[in-house]
C-alpha cells in the first residue's frame, strides 16, 4: 500500500487521487468522466464535505484516521476497479443523492433530463396521475418522478429482491413511501391490473458482446440489471410487447437501450421510435405514443 505519510491536507490528496487514478487509467463512466471529478467526488464525500466547500478549506490539515481512510479507499479504487459510489455509498441523479451498493446499477440513466422536463411536449403534466417504472433499481427514477409530480403515484417493480431493499432505504430517506409503492415483479408480470399515464423504464440492454468487452468498473455491478441478450433487445422486445395493456390512451413509454439503439431500429424498421437528445450527455432513449403502440402491435409479437 502507498505511504500516504507525506499527504497532509485535503488539497495533497485530491491532487495525489488524480496523479494515481490517472496513471492507473481508469475507466470513468459512473458520475464522473474525468480524474478530477472523481479524486473530488471520493475525498469530499469520504470527509463528510460538500461539493461546494470554500476552496480555503481545501489547505486544512488531515488527522490519522482521516488519511487513513482515503488512503484505504484510493486503493480500492485503483487497484480493484471499484467505481467511486460504491465506495462511498451515494450516487446522484436528477439532483438528489441515492444509497448505493453492488446490489444495484449506479443511476447514470439521461432519463434524468424527462423527469426534470415533466416529459413534456410528449405528455401534459396536469393529466399525470399513475407513473410505472419497470426495472427500477435504486429507485431513482421512480423517486425523481414523485418528486417532479408530488400528486402522482408510482408503482416501481423490479425483478430483484436485494434491489428492491436498496430502493425502499432510498424511498424512505426521500420521505416518498406514500407515493412510490416497491413491487418484486419480472417485468409486468407480478404488477396490479391497472392502465399508466407514463410507463418508463431503464432495462437491461447490454449484448452478449458488449458485456464481454466492458471495463473492469462494470464487473462489480449486478449481471442482472445489464445482460440481455445477443442483441441486447431481450427486455426491450418483451416491454414492446406488453405495455400497450397497461397504458391510457393518452399514455407514453418511455425506454432507455443504450447502444442497443441501432438493433432495435433494425428489429422493428416500421416502428416510428422517437429516439432523444440530451443536453447532459446519453442517448439510446425512445418515446413512443399508447396510439402509435397499438398501431403496431402486431409488430412485437413474436
Amino acid at each position: 500500500m502507498t505511504n500516504f505519510t507525506e499527504l497532509k491536507t485535503i488539497r495533497d490528496f485530491i491532487r495525489f487521487a488524480i496523479s494515481r487514478f490517472n496513471a492507473a487509467g481508469l475507466y470513468y463512466g459512473h458520475g464522473t468522466d474525468n480524474a478530477w471529478d472523481e479524486s473530488i467526488a471520493l475525498v469530499l464525500h469520504t470527509l463528510h464535505l460538500p461539493h461546494d466547500v470554500s476552496p480555503t478549506v481545501l489547505d486544512a490539515n488531515l488527522i490519522q484516521e482521516e488519511k487513513a481512510k482515503l488512503a484505504e479507499l484510493i486503493n480500492l479504487r485503483v487497484e480493484k476497479r471499484i467505481p467511486v459510489p460504491y465506495l462511498t455509498h451515494e450516487a446522484w441523479f436528477s439532483g438528489l443523492p441515492y444509497y448505493v451498493d453492488e446490489r444495484v446499477l449506479i443511476p447514470r440513466s439521461p432519463i434524468a433530463e424527462l423527469v426534470e422536463r415533466h416529459f413534456q411536449p410528449w405528455i401534459d403534466p396536469d393529466h399525470v396521475h399513475d407513473i410505472l417504472d419497470l426495472c427500477t433499481g435504486s429507485g431513482c427514477i421512480a423517486i425523481a418522478c414523485a418528486k417532479a409530480f408530488p400528486d402522482a403515484m408510482i408503482d416501481a417493480s423490479d425483478i430483484s429482491a436485494d434491489a428492491l431493499v436498496v430502493a425502499k432505504i432510498n424511498v424512505l430517506r426521500h420521505a416518498v413511501e406514500d407515493q412510490v409503492h416497491l413491487v418484486e415483479s419480472d417485468l409486468f408480470a407480478s404488477l396490479p391490473e391497472k392502465k399508466y399515464d407514463i410507463i418508463v423504464s431503464n432495462p437491461p440492454y447490454v449484448s452478449t458482446e458488449e458485456m464481454f468487452n466492458l471495463p473492469m468498473e462494470y464487473q462489480h455491478e449486478p449481471k442482472l440489471g445489464l445482460e440481455a441478450g445477443k442483441q441486447g433487445l431481450d427486455f426491450a422486445v418483451r416491454i414492446l410487447r406488453d405495455a400497450n395493456e397497461y397504458l391510457n390512451p393518452h399514455g407514453i413509454l418511455i425506454v432507455e437501450v443504450g447502444n442497443s439503439e441501432h438493433a432495435l431500429s433494425e428489429h422493428f424498421p416500421d416502428v416510428p421510435f422517437t429516439w432523444l437528445e440530451f443536453e447532459r450527455g446519453g442517448g439510446g432513449v425512445f418515446i413512443l405514443t399508447a396510439e402509435q403502440l397499438r398501431e403496431h402491435q402486431q409488430s412485437f409479437v413474436i
